[in-house]
């Protein structure tokens, strides 16, 4: 892997022990995480969700398409967003619900800004709201949503 997809794959900011995040989690606290969409990525999630579109795996095929060339699947941005809250917001806390808005394809070896804005905090149940904006290198919008979690230690006033 080079430098530049090392880097990529790097979380942004700096990762929060959750058990530190029960005193530290506000509203208002944003993270971002970097991550680059590989076709590694598209092959295995396609393996997983058993999704062969050939728009998301068939470079002749995707050619003909509006796109004209492949897109990965919409739900890696999704589980790319799973996978920044645990980096940004610390392991062990329960994903309790998520929306998404597909907003624009995300193209292979996209390199993709996950944002996570803590929105809103029931501290007596340590259930936290996210806004996840999920944008391109370039700056354009592809999926934008709300997350709920459920903090593993709760969260302390």
């Amino acid at each position: 892997m080079s430098d530049a997809n090392q880097k990529a794959n790097q979380p942004v900011d700096q990762k929060v022990d959750l058990q530190e995040a029960q005193y530290t989690a506000q509203v208002g606290f944003k993270a971002v995480v970097t991550v680059q969409v590989t076709d590694k990525m598209v092959r295995q999630f396609a393996e997983l969700s058993g999704d062969f579109n050939p728009i998301h795996l068939d470079d002749e095929y995707a050619k003909t398409t509006r796109f004209k060339r492949r897109i990965a699947h919409g739900m890696i941005a999704g589980a790319l967003i799973s996978r920044a809250l645990t980096e940004s917001l610390g392991r062990g806390g329960v994903y309790l619900g998520q929306t998404l808005r597909f907003v624009h394809p995300v193209f292979i070896d996209d390199v993709l800004n996950i944002t996570l804005t803590i929105t809103g905090l029931r501290k007596e149940k340590g259930i936290g709201t996210i806004e996840t904006i999920v944008t391109k290198s370039t700056g354009e919008l592809v999926v934008k949503g709300d997350a709920t979690i459920m903090f593993a230690y709760g969260v302390k006033d």
